[in-house]
């Protein structure tokens, strides 16, 4: 009889060859644990905790997961009316709470630096006959991709993550089970440095210790960590990683803000991926993507030109950026309203939308200018020429960030879209602006025809009412901070 690998149509004699190296890594690295864990559509990592056995087993026929874990809105509340007749009419293959089935990739066994004796694995949702769950954020990407892929292209990505460190002085009301609550509350905390001073070296120095988690996790992870910074606001740093392929980075960004927050606890830290933090003095933390069309085969860098356009000048997109990457940029554009609740998805995050923050507030572009929403570096003869987008924040669910970024690039490529002229003014208050609320996002998503037939009828429908439950939730707090205190601060 087939395994349940083999009837999703996944196992082949590479994945054969990866599942007896991971067991024999297991068995080399003396693992009693191995958590096999799942990205939910709010980014956050879902994990079960299996013996060596359990987990080889796993590896060939998938283990339960109960199907309520993709219908949580950002509090941890079922969304949906699951045991009411008709509740799931709008998600095929849910209902009552049933099953559906894990299956781990042999390929993305790692050991925890942090956690002894304990191994990972990463897992994608199946149904139970074998069909793949077509509302799984990271097999959303996978068949935007498979798009790329078909005009013989892939996306190449950068990370650049700004989030808080915070020292813990006081968990007696986070593990009070008097206070328990629904989300509970935080730990009292302290700075790790006191901001105000970008990329002072007395701060970091200050900072050093808890950085210094930061870079053993993310290396012991074999994630491409190139730099540690300290950021302009309180408790505030930066990550940035090497460019790596769009699945890959992804990927990446799961695990390291997983792995950060797990590893920081353990040292007496809390690192928070919210936007905005709740205190009067912070500074917003965004996601920075950088990406670039590449050539399968050669690699070669498609946005990279040898010579300006003619007639073009500095302010014209084709001076510095391929016609293909000039269609990718006006495609970014032509969509930016309605992607921005993929890149920015917490009601959190849309207080960072402000002008002079270092924040995009309008639907701009610039060359190398941080207060435009897509900034263009790099130039003619420049190999490493991209678009960084810097709509997102830290807790986005990264593949859907990512597919996003691909709806929107490739409707620009295939109507041969043309880029406005670049701003210098990108806090205008005549231009474009994006949302300003969760729920306006949610509307402008859904009036973006383009991103509804990337996304399916039944994704869009889905992450809609999640949305929309999140968004009435936050409207409807009476004390604002107090909710993101618990809601984002607590968890994210």
């Amino acid at each position: 009889m087939s395994s349940f690998a083999e009837r999703c149509g996944v196992h082949d004699a590479a994945r054969a060859q990866a599942m007896a190296d991971t067991l024999a890594a297991m068995e080399a690295d003396g693992v009693d644990l191995v958590r096999v864990a799942w990205c939910d559509l709010h980014g956050m990592l879902r994990a079960k905790a299996l013996t060596p056995d359990a987990a080889a087993r796993a590896l060939r026929e998938g283990i339960g997961m109960v199907s309520t874990l993709m219908l949580k809105d950002t509090s941890d509340r079922t969304a949906f009316k699951v045991f009411e007749p008709g509740g799931t009419a709008s998600l095929p293959g849910f209902g009552q709470a049933n099953n559906l089935v894990l299956l781990p990739d042999p390929a993305s066994y790692r050991r925890l630096p942090w956690a002894p004796g304990t191994g990972w694995l990463r897992a994608q949702p199946w149904q139970v006959d074998g069909r793949p769950v077509e509302l799984d954020a990271r097999h959303v990407l996978q068949r935007s991709l498979a798009r790329l892929h078909a005009l013989g292209m892939d996306l190449r990505c950068g990370l650049e993550i700004e989030f808080h460190i915070y020292r813990i002085e006081d968990r007696r009301a986070q593990l009070d089970p008097a206070q328990a609550g629904w989300p509970g509350e935080p730990p009292g905390v302290g700075l790790i440095h006191p901001g105000y001073q970008l990329l002072g070296e007395a701060w970091l120095d200050m900072a050093e210790p808890a950085l210094r988690i930061v870079r053993e996790t993310a290396l012991g992870l074999g994630l491409p960590l190139t730099s540690l910074e300290i950021e302009l606001g309180p408790s505030q740093v930066e990550a940035v990683f090497d460019v790596t392929d769009a699945l890959t980075a992804a990927d990446n960004m799961a695990l390291f803000r997983n792995g950060v927050r797990m590893a920081l606890q353990r040292a007496g830290y809390h690192a928070s991926f919210m936007c905005r933090p709740p205190f009067p003095n912070i500074m917003s933390s965004g996601w920075h993507l950088h990406q670039s069309l590449a050539a399968q085969g050669d690699g070669r860098n498609l946005f990279s030109r040898a010579q300006p356009a003619p007639g073009s000048t500095p302010r014209d997109a084709g001076h510095g950026l391929s016609d293909l990457g000039e269609h990718y940029l006006s495609g970014l554009l032509a969509h930016a309203r309605g992607m921005t609740v993929f890149c920015t998805p917490t009601a959190n995050g849309y207080g960072r939308f402000r002008p002079h923050a270092l924040a995009p507030q309008s639907v701009l572009w610039g060359r190398d200018n941080r207060g435009a929403l897509l900034r263009v570096v790099g130039g003619c003869g420049d190999a490493g020429t991209r678009i960084e987008n810097r709509l997102g924040e830290p807790a986005a669910n990264p593949y859907l960030y990512l597919a996003s970024q691909i709806a929107a690039g490739l409707d620009g490529i295939e109507r041969r879209l043309r880029a406005p002229r670049a701003t210098d003014d990108p806090y205008h208050p005549d231009a474009d602006r994006l949302p300003t609320s969760l729920r306006e996002a949610v509307q402008a998503m859904n009036q973006d025809p383009v991103l509804g037939h990337a996304f399916g009828t039944d994704f869009m429908n889905y992450y809609t009412r999640i949305k929309l439950a999140d968004a009435s939730r936050h409207e409807q707090a009476e004390d604002k901070q107090a909710f993101d205190q618990r809601e984002f601060f607590s968890r994210i």
